[in-house]
């Protein structure tokens, strides 16, 4: 897809911005037509498009266009061969598809499908080095990962028995509108074994405990917009398809028993992201955990299930894309500059290369929730909405884990950018063949990202009525 050498100068080159921003302008007029209209469906329901549907698919879209547009450069860095750039081309694209296919399913099992897929064309992906660490990241990413779909498939199973038991037909027991109907009419039994199946598998892939041990190898051996998509789209897909299952388990079970499992996914995770942020000493697995932690507090927003925690979780999911995507692009660009993801071998960047620090240090900033990020007024809104909602201490111990893991990132990208310079031998790869100046042509994408993480923590502008209308669809059931 994208040639090692003379990638501007190729036709095909930029076929992956031209396609995700096709996608983006698609999810943007599906966006007006749902606010304005109300849900499209195709004519057999298997795709359906409602607010929160759209919202998910235009975050796809975002991050999709940020890791496509700087992939020429990425893999012009990288000396990519011409055959290896294409196979990764296509395969990035199978990702993308399977994305925007699991968040417009307008049934659970071909939400399950759309999320395996994912795993399949994601195992190349993670592996596309071809080192031994790349192809141990991508096995163990395969077996986890196929282990907790297999544990979701088992529950979606149960969860159509017992819709069957209700009287609905075939066709329409595993369709979530439905389903969501006739919850009440669900055997409270079945559907509690089936919603817990259901949502420790796809919590998994999720990076939640217990089944989370894949994310951090993935995130740190795949390259760098495939880490951005998986930790800014992939995580918060699979915890779309969580939500899809609250909708369909609160009105069933009440609200007491997801509310439960839930937050104790979510402060475990929090937990031991906190831990293994303290000592961690490779770059691109620190923002691996620091997804871990956000993927956290949005299972404790979901837990919440008010309004406003919906609305903030949404948010949250949207400003984190973008800024892990300029996290984890800038991250590539660094680890071609050093040939070393260890964070003792990267100092002083600030002075050496301010543009790329600067993007880093900013990117770095938004996660942490400075504003105007939008995760400021996120974990604003989740803070707000736990202390209204009756969880006030549960609340208080997940910002708490916050507030170390805050310090553990400030602590450990303030060393890259600040630090005492390196031994000269470790800033580049191979001094007959030094890495190409970071321009500002590469920078551009990610400063589109930043710009976008501002701009919806300063307003929602035209997707606020979608915003509310999609919290509206968790937050009601």
């Amino acid at each position: 897809m994208y040639a090692a050498a003379g990638w501007r100068g190729h036709s095909t080159a930029w076929a992956g911005v031209v396609t995700t921003a096709l996608l983006a302008a698609d999810a943007v007029t599906l966006a007006t037509t749902v606010t304005q209209h109300g849900p499209v469906r195709t004519a057999g329901g298997l795709l359906r498009a409602d607010a929160l549907s759209v919202w998910m698919l235009l975050g796809v879209a975002a991050v999709a266009l940020l890791a496509c547009w700087a992939s020429p450069a990425y893999l012009a860095a990288e000396h990519t061969s011409t055959s290896r750039a294409r196979w990764y081309g296509v395969l990035l694209h199978l990702f993308i598809a399977a994305m925007a296919t699991a968040v417009l399913a307008g049934n659970l099992g071909i939400l399950w499908v759309a999320v395996e897929a994912t795993t399949i064309v994601t195992a190349f992906l993670v592996g596309h080095h071809r080192s031994r660490t790349a192809l141990e990241a991508a096995w163990k990413y395969v077996v986890i990962c196929s282990a907790a779909i297999a544990v979701a498939f088992l529950g979606l199973v149960l969860l159509y028995y017992a819709a069957r038991h209700a009287g609905l037909g075939s066709e329409q027991a595993l369709d979530w509108a439905t389903l969501t109907g006739y919850a009440h009419q669900l055997d409270p039994a079945v559907t509690r074994i089936a919603v817990g199946l259901a949502v420790v598998g796809f919590g998994a892939k999720a990076g939640l405990i217990p089944l989370h041990a894949w994310l951090p190898d993935a995130h740190s051996q795949a390259p760098a917009p495939v880490s951005a998509l998986m930790s800014g789209v992939l995580l918060p897909v699979a915890l779309y398809a969580v939500l899809r299952v609250k909708a369909i388990a609160d009105p069933a079970l009440g609200a007491g028993y997801l509310r439960t499992l839930l937050l104790t996914l979510a402060l475990a995770t929090l937990a031991l992201a906190a831990v293994l942020l303290i000592g961690q000493r490779d770059y691109k697995r620190m923002l691996a955990y620091s997804s871990m932690e956000h993927m956290g507090l949005i299972a404790l927003a979901a837990a919440i299930g008010t309004q406003l925690a919906i609305a903030a979780l949404l948010l949250h999911m949207a400003g984190h894309g973008l800024a892990k995507t300029v996290a984890f692009l800038s991250a590539g660009h660094i680890l071609h500059r050093h040939t070393s993801s260890q964070i003792t071998d990267v100092r002083a960047l600030a002075t050496r290369m301010p543009l790329l620090a600067g993007l880093f240090g900013l990117a770095v900033l938004a996660l942490l929730g400075f504003p105007p990020a939008a995760l400021f007024a996120s974990e604003l809104g989740i803070a707000r909405a736990g202390a209204g909602g009756g969880l006030i201490w549960a609340t208080a111990a997940a910002f708490i884990l916050m507030l170390v893991a805050f310090a553990a990132i400030a602590a450990h990208t303030g060393r890259m950018l600040l630090g005492p310079p390196p031994v000269p031998e470790t800033v580049t790869a191979d001094a007959s063949d030094p890495p190409a100046a970071f321009t500002l042509t590469a920078a551009t994408p990610l400063i589109a990202g930043l710009l976008g993480v501002a701009a919806l923590g300063i307003t929602l502008g035209p997707f606020a009525d979608l915003l509310h209308t999609a919290a509206s669809i968790v937050a009601a059931s």
